[in-house]
């Protein structure tokens, strides 16, 4: 009886590492509808199905606030519209859509802007040009 109980405890415990590691592999690779096999990004806007104003839409059907900005890339080999949404607490969400039917395939949280780190920038070092 013992063999036969720790032989299905092992069988359940391997599924559960099999399954747990499909999940994660289909977390990790955003996957698309267009595949991508070179990396011209001039012939990105010819492989896409819909508009960057659609994907856009999309984005922020999914994440309401203000686009800061918006492109198609090359994404694990498939082309995506990354959209770039300011939500009204002023975090920046990341926005990533299917470049072939509009589908939103990931939302990454980015840094909360931070009012310290406003000042900090190129301008340094102008200034210290300008000072000698």
């Amino acid at each position: 009886m013992k063999i036969s109980l720790l032989t299905v405890t092992s069988a359940v415990f391997l599924a559960a590492l099999i399954a747990c590691g499909s999940v994660s592999a289909q977390e990790e690779k955003a996957v698309g509808s267009i595949e991508v096999r070179s990396g011209y990004e001039a012939g990105f806007t010819d492989l896409a199905k819909i508009s960057l104003n659609s994907a856009i839409k999309s984005a922020l059907a999914a994440v309401p606030g203000k686009v800061l900005k918006g492109e198609l890339e090359n994404e694990n080999g498939f082309l995506v519209y990354d959209v770039e949404v300011v939500k009204s607490d002023h975090q920046i969400d990341e926005v990533m859509i299917d470049a072939g039917n509009g589908k939103v395939l990931r939302i990454e949280k980015d840094q909360k802007d931070s009012e310290d780190n406003e000042g900090e920038d190129c301008d340094n070092d102008h200034e210290d040009a300008d000072e000698s």
